[in-house]
């Protein structure tokens, strides 16, 4: 064995692609942060760039199981802790406190992407010969719904900095966004685990670490009607659980923060409930990235949770989530491009009628929820706009429906080409239906500066 081969089959062969993602990740977001492109995309393309030696023959970056295994495990804790942090930096105190108003926009929100979302999968594979092979032995109506599950997922963070900028966000179209996308997330994680538990419908693979698949090899179950209702039963009694318990662990955090205000025990207790918990959720039938939202909902209302948070995206950012989006991005480099089979040009076509899909189905369904709640026209399609945007929580249930054998792994793409139009086309929409009231605001702005000028001029010819 050479020199070179005896490197490449070295562990510490690992830190070079994560070296090499980290840097480059770090360099793009720099530059993307220039013309307001989210920094997931500048870690995507590290993600692309790294993994495109792939292609070199004999690389020893790429080339051997301790990378891609290594890889694979930090990415996995990436996705668990931007999870963690989502649920963190929920705001249970709004959740609480918002009306009739945006729970029906968050629900048409929901609605109406997984309706479109649903209804282009299901066509495009009954009559378009979408193809199938990745769902093996997996239901293929829960494969359609998946689809629109993902489109249900959305994020504002976007809509907020643009309303931020046209001092709106205080304004009854930002809150009712915040609200709703509060609400939003909070769904979509509970429909992600209930459509994949059901996908699964106690299989009796010896794999599965679950209570319902165990339960079902056990006593030889094979009645979908049961297996739903085990399935559902679980998930509840993990709900329960978590926020039974959630009592005493808010108590448990809110005397540290008080005794022990932003002492560096905290975050480490935080995180390690995170992991625990999301290995927990497994064992329901519950995803594991349920499980890392829910602890972070318990602590999202502790004395200390903004530091707990602070922490936690700092351990993210700084490693896991860069290598989780990096290696989602190589992992493309996996998915077939033929441009002459014609089931590629069929997912192709697909792709790009479920991107269209994902960006009317949130204008029209908070937009008509909108209207619903007795909000003008113009400001219903600014609610429906702003809750268009999605970013790291599409990707996240996209690869959790990759993982699940859901949707194909082709589907990663069209993901980014979401996040990349929406991210777009939100801030030019919502500055062109505000350009009536930024404009009254900027003359009001000249004439009341120019009063106090006038104002000015007049107390200096009184004082002389």
């Amino acid at each position: 064995m050479s020199l070179a081969s005896q490197i490449a089959s070295q562990p510490f062969m690992v830190l070079l692609p994560i070296g090499l993602i980290l840097i480059i990740a770090k360099v793009l977001s720099i530059l993307l942060d220039k013309i307001k492109i989210p920094h997931v995309i500048a870690f995507l393309l590290a993600g692309l760039i790294v993994g495109a030696l792939s292609f070199i023959e004999g690389n020893p970056i790429l080339g051997n199981e301790y990378t891609s295994d290594g890889i694979s495990v930090l990415s996995k804790i990436g996705v668990i802790l931007i999870m963690f942090s989502a649920g963190v930096e929920t705001d249970l105190k709004k959740v609480k406190a918002i009306g009739l108003e945006a729970i029906i926009i968050t629900l048409m929100g929901v609605i109406f992407p997984l309706l479109f979302g649903f209804v282009t999968a299901y066509l495009f594979r009954v009559y378009g010969n979408l193809d199938t092979s990745y769902l093996g032995n997996v239901n293929p109506i829960y494969s359609d719904i998946y689809y629109g599950v993902i489109l249900s997922a959305t994020s504002v963070s976007i809509s907020v900095a643009t309303l931020k900028e046209f001092g709106k966000l205080d304004s009854k179209v930002g809150t009712a966004i915040i609200s709703a996308a509060i609400i939003d997330d909070i769904i979509g994680i509970i429909l992600l685990s209930l459509i994949i538990s059901l996908s699964k419908g106690g299989s009796e693979s010896s794999t599965s670490i679950d209570f319902v698949s165990k339960i079902c090899a056990h006593f030889n179950i094979t009645n979908t009607a049961i297996n739903i209702t085990l399935i559902i039963t679980f998930m509840l009694i993990f709900f329960a659980l978590t926020f039974g318990l959630g009592i005493f662990i808010r108590k448990f955090f809110n005397y540290l923060g008080k005794k022990y205000p932003h002492h560096v025990r905290t975050p480490i207790l935080s995180l390690g409930l995170c992991f625990l918990w999301s290995y927990l959720a497994e064992f329901f039938n519950i995803a594991d990235i349920t499980g890392a939202y829910l602890i972070g909902l318990i602590l999202s209302s502790t004395v200390d949770h903004n530091y707990i948070d602070q922490k936690a995206e700092m351990s993210s950012t700084y490693i896991f989530t860069p290598i989780f989006f990096a290696s989602i991005a190589m992992n493309m480099y996996q998915s077939k491009f033929d441009f002459k089979d014609p089931a590629f040009i069929s997912f192709l076509i697909f792709g790009f009628a479920w991107v269209l899909a994902g960006l009317l189905g949130k204008v029209v369904g908070c937009g008509l929820g909108s209207l619903m709640s007795k909000f003008k026209v113009k400001d219903s399609l600014k609610i429906g706009i702003g809750m268009m945007a999605r970013a790291e929580v599409l990707i996240v249930c996209a690869q959790k429906g990759i993982e699940n054998n859901l949707v194909s792994q082709t589907l990663m793409p069209f993901t980014l080409i979401l996040i990349l139009i929406s991210s777009f086309l939100t801030p030019v929409l919502l500055k062109l239906l505000y350009k009536d009231e930024i404009a009254s605001s900027t003359k009001l702005e000249i004439l009341e500066k120019n009063l106090d000028l006038n104002d000015q001029e007049e107390n200096n010819l009184n004082k002389e």
